[in-house]
């Protein structure tokens, strides 16, 4: 048996990645999870409060070897020689 486990994703996030996590998890299309939670909110229901819940609780998914997180932007090199005065 497979060992999944739960993230939030760190490559099809749009806000936290919180739907995208659990789409990944449940092998199904981020859409739908997002479509969900927004029908939850637009209609009185706990959609934004459970979205916030799993933000805090879920841990942010490992990305891979030599993939730059999102939340991080690379250094950018600047050579003494490009610096104009």
């Amino acid at each position: 048996m497979e060992n999944k486990r739960l993230y939030r994703s760190s490559r099809e996030q749009m806000i936290a990645g919180v739907c995208a996590g659990l789409a990944e998890y449940f092998a199904i299309d981020p859409t739908l999870v997002r479509l969900i939670f927004v029908i939850l909110a637009l209609m009185g229901g706990p959609g934004i409060l459970i979205y916030i819940v799993l933000w805090i609780v879920m841990p942010e998914g490992p990305t891979a070897v030599g993939e730059v997180s999102p939340t991080v932007a690379p250094e950018a090199k600047v050579e003494p020689s490009e610096i104009e005065d």
